[in-house]
């Protein structure tokens, strides 16, 4: 048995706190080198005091300063800035990275991984959706391992043969299924989603989440971004990949074969599960997760998403088939409108509206290198700011 060595990026999120939890219940198997977080300063120090990592990285001076005064009497070393987030992803001593950090801020300390060659457990959406050729190119250049973290691609990762080429058609793969929940408003009547309030929005009907991707979620541009993520891991064209709306959130995701075969991956909505399985991958081990019932499920249902609901929907597979800089655009974008949502600074349906009109205005850069990603990352916030003035 091999004992992972950890660096857990965006411990005090809710994928950070899930991983920490299933590490609690195997001492022997992981070792935790160092956690980072950003705001909740006071959690982050409670873990570190009982998984005792050797770093804790936060990357403003003065919630660093914060920090090792809650720490003082630990060995626990306190790092601070963008920079330590890299040092702390790309350590000799690391095996394995736990690449949690939301947003754009995620990306390059998941590079710094991919490029010293760990085992990278990839929760961060944006870093595909930004960045996902450059990406990709770092993980094969740097010699990582890639397990995705997100209950539909790990799904995925689980109904595909191993080892799995990159190519589907080799294996006999007609399309990716991925599923939604549909989120709070699959059902509410479409006129009303004008008056939708934040706290309508990151009310989740199955998932316990952070509150841009329950906004995320509720929009379906959380699949979106997902219908890109899956076309970089898996190698898949927009036209394999569909979204089926499953609000039972029990079947994560499928994979039609060419002979009318579906492989599926059912389990109970709780992130416990894919992170323990990358955790121990190719290993299998206990989550803490409840056995799923099957006599007690009284139906699986699926449906088709209504893209006039989910505008977002629509607009992340128009900036897969765009190609280029799209997909980028449509990530800063969003982030810079659900935050502009979340303080009520535009109404729900102005997320949907502010995305595309980013993309008709920048839709079409190209950026393949890290700094023309970057620039034009920020050039599409600028731009998504410019238009939320406009509303207020």
């Amino acid at each position: 048995m091999i004992r992972r060595k950890l660096t857990i990026l965006g411990a005090t999120g809710t994928i950070g706190i899930n991983t920490l939890d299933v590490v609690a219940m195997y001492p022997d198997r992981f070792r935790v080198v160092a956690l980072t977080g950003q705001n909740q300063v006071e959690r982050l120090a409670t873990q570190c005091r009982q998984f005792k990592p050797r770093y804790a990285v936060v990357t403003d001076p003065a919630r660093a300063r914060e920090l090792r005064q809650l720490l003082a009497d630990t060995e626990t070393e306190v790092l601070c800035g963008e920079r330590a987030l890299e040092e702390v992803a790309s350590l000799p001593e690391v095996d394995t990275v736990m690449a949690a950090i939301v947003g754009a801020a995620g990306l390059r300390p998941a590079l710094a991984a991919a490029r010293a060659g760990k085992r990278i457990l990839l929760a961060n959406k944006e870093t595909l959706v930004m960045a996902g050729r450059f990406f990709m190119q770092t993980v094969r250049r740097g010699g990582a391992t890639l397990l995705p973290i997100d209950s539909e691609h790990n799904a995925v990762f689980q109904c595909l043969p191993e080892p799995f080429s990159g190519d589907l058609a080799t294996h006999g793969v007609r399309r990716i299924l991925l599923t939604a929940s549909g989120g709070p408003f699959r059902t509410r009547p479409l006129e009303t989603l004008a008056a939708v309030t934040p706290e309508e929005a990151v009310a989740h009907p199955n998932w316990v989440m952070g509150r841009k991707i329950s906004v995320d979620s509720a929009t379906m541009m959380n699949k979106g971004l997902e219908v890109i993520e899956a076309h970089w891991l898996f190698n898949a064209r927009a036209d394999q990949i569909e979204v089926v709306i499953h609000p039972e959130s029990i079947v994560h995701s499928m994979v039609e074969y060419l002979d009318g075969s579906v492989l599926a991956q059912l389990s109970n909505p709780d992130m416990r599960t894919p992170i323990a399985h990358a955790l121990a991958y190719p290993d299998r081990i206990e989550a803490g997760v409840p056995w799923l019932d099957l006599p007690r499920m009284r139906q699986l249902s699926f449906e088709t998403p209504d893209t006039r609901r989910f505008p977002c929907l629509a607009l992340a597979y128009r900036a897969l088939e765009i190609g280029g800089g799209a997909p980028t655009v449509l990530n800063a974008a969003n982030e810079v409108a659900v935050q502009a949502f979340l303080e009520r600074r535009i109404p729900y349906p102005a997320i949907a509206q502010t995305l595309e009109r980013c993309l008709v205005r920048l839709g079409d850069r190209t950026a393949e290198e890290l700094d023309a990603l970057v620039a034009l990352d920020q050039e599409s916030r600028a731009l998504a700011e410019a238009l939320i003035a406009q509303y207020a």
